[in-house]
């Protein structure tokens, strides 16, 4: 396992050092089972979504900030201001809809 950087005592150590975490069954399984992965898991990311819980602010914010952009988008006809309205306007829904279920206890 000698790598040539170290010398020969200390890479006698290391060697030692790894072999007797490589034998800790419980360290092994912490380690495997805190693995960050590269990307994250689809089932995951759904339950997390499922999940979410949002406050009556951050829906009051998400409301009145769509409504200023579709109005704005309407005054205007910027395709800024539309693309926007178009991005926040599925979260916005969203968080309602999270809102409204949390409120009729469903």
């Amino acid at each position: 396992m000698s790598i040539g950087r170290l010398p020969e005592n200390e890479q006698r150590i290391l060697d030692e050092m790894e072999r007797a975490l490589r034998r800790d069954r419980r360290l092994d399984r912490k380690l495997r089972t805190h693995r960050v992965s590269r990307r994250p898991d689809p089932a995951r990311v759904l339950a997390r979504l499922a999940a979410y819980r949002p406050r009556v602010w951050t829906v009051a914010v998400l409301v009145a900030v769509s409504a200023g952009l579709m109005v704005a988008g309407i005054v205007t006809s910027e395709p800024g201001v539309i693309w926007a309205f178009a991005a926040i306007w599925p979260l916005t829904m969203f968080a309602v809809l999270r809102l409204m279920c949390r409120w009729c206890g469903s």
